[in-house]
């Protein structure tokens, strides 16, 4: 019989599964391994809680991680769109162990307070140009693995966030070009240790964002192409299945575009590199009285089109 959490996750995959038998038309790019896998591969999502399709069989000559296959542009996203277009063996998810669809970029750009309804919850002003920080990349973990409560903190929060992964190089980039400069979208949670980032290390967000496993990230990068608008998507983020964040992305204040704009005046971008939009209301800080995450919660995060990601706290 299934666990109590793994009985949870399962009915948070059927929750978002559509047709996971039939081939998806939006490219859904991951990085998985399975039991019989000496290595990671990268694959193709069949669809929201679908299988896998193993890119690295369709065509050996492919690299086996996400950042190389960015860096090699149109070419190794060819191979992708052929096989995309091709009937090919699907595994199914059950012998599929996903990873974050990007493992150690060269940075995590994160954004605070860029959505007007988590403004109005904090009562502060919307900022008139971008809050940046970062996260470290060691804090990346897979969309279904475990959020470690570090025990430095007693404070650790939720955020879901929509997450752009660059696929292009570029400095300087100019507003309407940035859009070709994005490989794609996936689901993010930054988590967060509030003691830390509120209060201490001089007040200074880094650490309490950057704990390991403080980024899970997937489940797929979906393609720029396969979405609709990514500034008119539903995100929300549930707690033990009850809802606690659900907004919209068209509430963010500085778009995509914006973004890229902003931040490229002063670093390198490069392929692989992730940029963390900012989260909606309703994280637990902010709650009359506050309530933060403890052991044996489940955290599900969840944009449409996208899917969702499902991480236990232990």
């Amino acid at each position: 019989m299934l666990s109590s959490g793994k009985r949870r996750l399962f009915s948070a995959l059927l929750h978002v599964q559509k047709r996971p038998c039939q081939p998806s038309r939006a490219m859904r790019l991951v990085q998985f391994q399975t039991p019989h896998l000496e290595e990671p591969h990268l694959g193709l999502e069949s669809g929201i809680g679908g299988g896998v399709v193993d890119l690295n069989t369709f065509d050996p000559t492919l690299p086996k991680t996400m950042l190389q296959f960015l860096e090699q542009g149109e070419t190794t996203l060819s191979v992708a769109r052929r096989a995309l277009a091709t009937q090919l063996p699907v595994l199914p998810r059950s012998q599929v162990t996903f990873l974050a669809p990007v493992t150690r970029p060269d940075k995590v750009v994160c954004v605070g307070m860029n959505y007007a309804d988590h403004c109005k919850e904090q009562n502060v002003r919307v900022p008139k140009e971008p809050i940046i920080f970062s996260k470290f990349s060691s804090s990346i973990v897979g969309p279904y693995d475990e959020i470690i409560l570090p025990p430095e903190s007693e404070e650790v929060d939720w955020e879901v966030e929509l997450a752009v992964i660059i696929g292009k190089k570029g400095k300087h980039i100019k507003a309407t070009d940035a859009m070709a400069h994005v490989a794609g979208f996936t689901v993010a949670h930054d988590v967060s240790a509030r003691d830390w980032q509120m209060r201490r290390n001089g007040k200074q967000w880094l650490l309490g964002k950057t704990f390991d496993t403080f980024c899970p990230l997937g489940p797929a990068l979906v393609t720029r192409d396969s979405i609709t608008d990514p500034h008119n998507l539903k995100i929300c983020c549930r707690v033990n299945g009850e809802v606690v964040q659900s907004s919209s992305t068209n509430q963010m204040l500085f778009k995509t575009e914006e973004l890229i704009a902003w931040v490229s005046q002063f670093v390198t971008f490069y392929p692989g590199d992730i940029i963390l939009t900012g989260t909606p209301p309703g994280v637990g800080v902010f709650r009359k009285p506050p309530v933060f995450l403890k052991k044996g919660d489940e955290v599900q995060c969840e944009i449409e089109e996208i899917g969702v990601i499902v991480n236990k706290v232990v």
